[in-house]
C-alpha cells in the first residue's frame, strides 16, 4: 500500500481517454470491503499538463505527459490490472473450495448403494472440476510472475525496481497460498471420498451378510425339518440322502460365507470405520456356520444310528418270522418217539444259534447304544407276530423309558455351562493373569498397565458364580430336569452379577480398540491356541445371558407338568427382567448434565424415545409455546421416585453408543397422567404440580402407550399407598 497525501487528476481531453484506476492502490490480500475503494486525501483536478508542471518536475513525469522518464501508463495500468485480477480470481478460488467442502460436509448419507455411487461419481467429478480451475490459477500466476520478472530485468531506477520487487512478493504470496488451499483441500477430498466408499463397502457388506445370514437361517429351518429317526429302513435312507443334499447346498452356502467372512477382515485390516460391526458380522455367520455344521454332523449320526437299529429289528424279525414257520412245520406225531423228538430239538437248536445280535445283546447294552435315537414308532417297528412282540419286549424292555426331549435340553444347558466356565477360566488365567506376569510386561502397552478391572469387568465375580455355585446347582438337575426353574430362582439375585458387567461394557470395549492390536493379545492367543480373539469371549457372559432365556424357552415347551412350568415361566420372566435391567442401566450410565445422584431415583422402571409437547400454565410463558407446532424428541427414563427428559445425541464418539443430555426431572411425588388425548390414540399428558406445566406425549406406538402407562399407574398407586391413610387424590384420569 502506497502513502498518499495529495491526489492530482488530469481532466481526459476526451471520453475515451484513459485514467488510472481508483483500484490501483487497493491491498492485494483478501480484504475486499468497500472502504478499500475510498480515497481519503485531497484531490486537485488539472485542466492540462501545465498545470500539472506546477506540482511535479517534468523529470519525474513518463513520456505519456510529456517528459523524458521511459514509462508507459498503459502497460502500468495492463500490470496492475493482472495483478489485482489474479488476486481477485484466488479469492473466488478460495470462496469456490470453501463452498463445495461445506456442501459436502453436511450431504447427508443415503441408504441406497446407487445413490452412493452416484455421489462418489459426482463429487469427484466436481473435485476434478476444481483442479482444473486450480491448475488453471497457478498457471496464470506463474506467467504472470514471469512477466514481472522480466520487467524487473529492464527497470534502470532502484526505486522502480523495488515497486516492481513488492509486486513480484505479492504475486508469489498468492501463489504459495493458492498451493496450500490446494493442498488443504486435496487432503480434505481425500478424507471424504474414503468415508463415502467406507460406507459404500459397509452397505454392500451389510448387503452380502443378510443374504447369507437369511440363506444360511432357511438351511437351518430346512434341517430341522428333516426327522432324527425315521420308522422304516426305507425311510431312514431317504432321510439320509436328503440329508446329504441339504449338506451339500450347506457347504456351497458356508463357502459362499466364508468369502463375506474373509472380505469383511480385509475390510478390517484396512481399518474401515465400522471395524466392531464387520467383526460382530463375522462371528455371527461363523457361528451361523458352526452352528450348521454340527447340527447336520449330529443328525447324521443319529439317521445312521438309527438306520443300523431298524436293520437289526428287521433281521430279528424274519428271525422270529422263521422261527414260527419252523415250529408251525414240526409233526406232532414225530415227537412221540426219541429220534423224532431229538430231530425236532436239533432244528430248533440250529435256529437258536442262528439268532441276529440283536437278540444276543444284552438290554442294557442295546438301550446305552440307542438311547439318543429310540422312539416309541421304532418300539412298534414290523411287531406283527406274539413271538416277535414278546422277544421285541424281552430285549428292549429298558427302552420303555425313553430319554424324552425335555432331558435332552437339561443335558445341553449343562454341557453349555461347562463350555462357559472353561471359556471364563481360559480368558482369566490366560489374559487377566498374564497381564499381571512381571516376565510379560515387556509387551503390555502403557495404556494396559493396572487396567484389569476396566479391561475384564467383575468376569472374576461371574466365574466364581457359575464354577462354585451356578454348575453345582445344574448338575444336581440332571436326574430332576423339571426343576430347573427352581434352581434360576434361587439363584435370581446372584444374577445381578451381569448387570455390573455390561454396565462396564464400552469402557472395556473403548479400551480394547486402543490396544488391540498389542504383541501382548497375540502372544497370549497364541499360547491358549484361540481361534478368536480377547473381544469376542468378552463378549461371552453377554451372549450366555441371552442364551438362558431362550434354554428356559425350550424347557417351558416340553414341560407338561403345570407345578413345574409355573417356575419355569417365573425363572423365564426372572432372566427377561433382568435382560430389560441391564439394558436400561446400559441407557442409563449415558446420562449428561444431571447435577446429582441418579441412584436416588430408585430403580429404573422403563426408558424409551418419545414426541413431546410442552404447555405452561402462566400466560406469558405460554405465548411463548405457541409457536411450537414441532414436537420435541425426547428420550424419557421412568423411575421409581422421578421422570427424566433428555435428549438422545448420536454423535460419532469413540464407542458408538449414543448418550443423553438431561433436560428436566418430574418428582412422581408431583406427577399426574391423563390417558387420553383426543385426536390421538398414542398420545397421554403427564402433568407436574396441579397442571402447572403439562407435558403431552407421544408413543410410538398404541401398545407402548399402554405399557408406560401401566407402570406409572403402578407407582403412583403405591405411592398413595405409602401416604399411610392420608385421603389424597389418585393423580390420574382416563377423560
Amino acid at each position: 500500500m502506497w502513502n498518499l497525501h495529495l491526489v492530482l487528476v488530469l481532466r481526459p481531453s476526451s471520453l475515451l481517454s484513459s485514467a488510472p484506476s481508483p483500484s490501483s492502490s487497493t491491498d492485494l490480500g483478501f480484504r475486499f470491503s468497500q472502504d478499500d475503494f475510498l480515497l481519503k486525501m485531497p484531490v486537485v483536478m488539472l485542466r492540462s499538463v501545465s498545470d500539472l508542471l506546477r506540482y511535479i518536475d517534468e523529470n519525474h513525469l513518463t513520456s505519456d505527459f510529456t517528459a523524458k522518464v521511459e514509462y508507459c501508463q498503459s502497460d502500468w495500468i495492463v500490470l496492475r490490472t493482472s495483478i489485482e485480477s489474479f488476486a481477485v480470481t484466488v479469492k473466488e478460488i478460495a470462496q469456490l473450495l470453501q463452498g463445495f467442502g461445506s456442501e459436502l460436509s453436511d450431504t447427508e448419507l443415503p441408504d441406497e448403494a446407487n445413490a452412493i455411487e452416484f455421489l462418489l461419481h459426482s463429487h469427484t467429478h466436481r473435485y476434478r472440476q476444481m483442479k482444473d480451475d486450480i491448475r488453471s490459477v497457478l498457471k496464470e500466476g506463474r506467467l504472470l510472475l514471469s512477466n514481472l520478472e522480466t520487467v524487473k530485468a529492464s527497470k534502470r531506477d532502484v526505486e522502480e525496481e523495488r515497486e516492481i520487487q513488492i509486486d513480484i512478493e505479492t504475486v508469489q504470496r498468492l501463489l504459495a497460498q493458492l498451493r496450500d488451499m490446494e493442498e488443504a483441500f486435496d487432503g480434505f477430498f481425500e478424507k471424504h471420498h474414503l468415508k463415502l466408499q467406507q460406507y459404500l463397502q459397509l452397505l454392500r457388506y451389510e448387503i452380502s451378510f443378510q443374504e447369507m445370514e437369511e440363506m444360511l437361517e432357511q438351511l437351518s429351518v430346512q434341517e430341522m425339518e428333516i426327522a432324527c429317526v425315521g420308522t422304516t429302513v426305507v425311510q431312514t435312507e431317504q432321510l439320509l440322502k436328503d440329508l446329504d443334499t441339504l449338506d451339500k447346498r450347506a457347504q456351497e452356502e458356508m463357502a459362499r460365507a466364508q468369502v463375506v467372512i474373509l472380505h469383511g477382515h480385509q475390510l478390517a485390516a484396512n481399518h474401515h470405520y465400522a471395524l466392531a460391526l464387520i467383526i460382530q458380522r463375522c462371528n455371527e455367520l461363523r457361528h451361523l456356520c458352526d452352528v450348521l455344521t454340527t447340527t447336520i454332523r449330529t443328525k447324521r449320526a443319529s439317521l445312521t444310528r438309527a438306520r443300523d437299529l431298524l436293520r437289526r429289528l428287521e433281521e430279528a424279525l424274519h428271525w422270529c418270522d422263521d422261527g414260527a414257520y419252523l415250529l408251525a412245520s414240526q409233526m406232532v406225531d414225530k415227537f412221540q418217539t426219541r429220534e423224532g423228538a431229538q430231530e425236532a430239538l436239533q432244528y430248533l437248536s440250529c435256529h437258536q444259534e442262528r439268532a441276529p445280535s440283536a437278540l444276543k445283546t444284552s438290554q442294557d447294552t442295546l438301550s446305552l447304544e440307542f438311547e439318543a435315537i429310540l422312539t416309541p414308532q421304532l418300539q412298534v417297528t414290523r411287531c406283527s407276530s406274539i413271538m416277535f412282540h414278546l422277544l421285541f419286549c424281552f430285549v428292549f424292555s429298558c427302552f420303555s423309558l425313553i430319554l424324552p426331549v425335555f432331558s435332552h435340553i437339561m443335558k445341553e444347558l449343562i454341557a453349555t455351562e461347562r463350555i462357559y466356565v472353561d471359556e471364563l477360566l481360559s480368558v482369566l488365567l490366560g489374559y487377566r493373569a498374564e497381564m499381571e506376569d512381571p516376565s510379560m510386561s515387556y509387551l503390555l502397552p502403557l495404556a494396559l498397565r493396572s487396567q484389569e478391572d476396566v479391561l475384564f469387568g467383575n468376569m472374576p465375580e461371574i466365574y466364581q458364580f457359575h464354577s462354585r455355585i451356578f454348575l453345582q446347582d445344574l448338575q444336581g438337575c440332571l436326574e430332576t430336569p423339571e426343576m430347573v426353574g427352581a434352581c434360576f430362582l434361587h439363584r435370581k439375585e446372584k444374577f445381578q452379577v451381569y448387570e455390573r458387567y455390561c454396565q462396564n461394557k464400552p469402557r472395556s470395549d473403548l479400551l480394547w480398540r486402543q490396544c488391540s492390536d498389542s504383541p501382548f493379545f497375540q502372544e497370549c492367543q497364541k499360547k491358549l491356541d484361540h481361534k478368536l480373539g480377547l473381544d469376542s469371549y468378552l463378549l461371552k457372559p453377554v451372549q450366555r445371558l441371552a442364551k438362558y432365556q431362550l434354554l428356559l424357552k425350550e424347557l417351558l415347551k416340553h414341560c407338561t407338568e403345570e407345578r413345574y412350568r409355573c417356575e419355569l415361566q417365573e425363572a423365564l420372566d426372572a432372566m427377561l427382567e433382568l435382560l430389560k435391567s441391564v439394558n436400561d442401566s446400559m441407557h442409563q450410565i449415558a446420562i449428561t448434565g444431571y447435577q446429582g445422584d441418579l441412584g436416588q431415583l430408585g430403580r429404573v422402571v422403563m426408558q424409551g424415545g418419545f414426541n413431546v409437547w410442552i404447555s405452561h400454565k402462566r400466560a406469558a410463558v405460554r405465548m411463548k409455546e405457541l409457536p411450537r407446532f414441532k414436537p420435541m424428541q425426547r428420550h424419557l427414563f421412568l423411575y421409581d421416585h422421578a421422570l427424566l427428559f433428555c435428549k438422545r445425541r448420536d454423535e460419532d464418539n469413540h464407542d458408538r453408543m449414543p448418550f443423553y443430555s438431561f433436560k428436566s426431572c418430574l418428582r412422581m411425588s408431583a406427577v399426574g397422567i391423563t390417558e387420553n388425548v383426543k385426536g390421538d390414540v398414542k398420545k397421554f399428558e403427564i402433568w407436574h404440580s396441579g397442571r402447572e406445566v403439562v407435558y403431552i406425549v407421544q408413543a410410538s406406538t398404541v401398545e407402548v402407550k399402554v405399557a408406560w402407562l401401566t407402570e406409572i399407574r403402578k407407582i403412583l398407586t403405591n405411592q398413595q399407598k405409602l401416604r399411610q391413610g392420608l385421603f389424597l387424590p389418585t393423580l390420574y384420569n382416563i377423560n
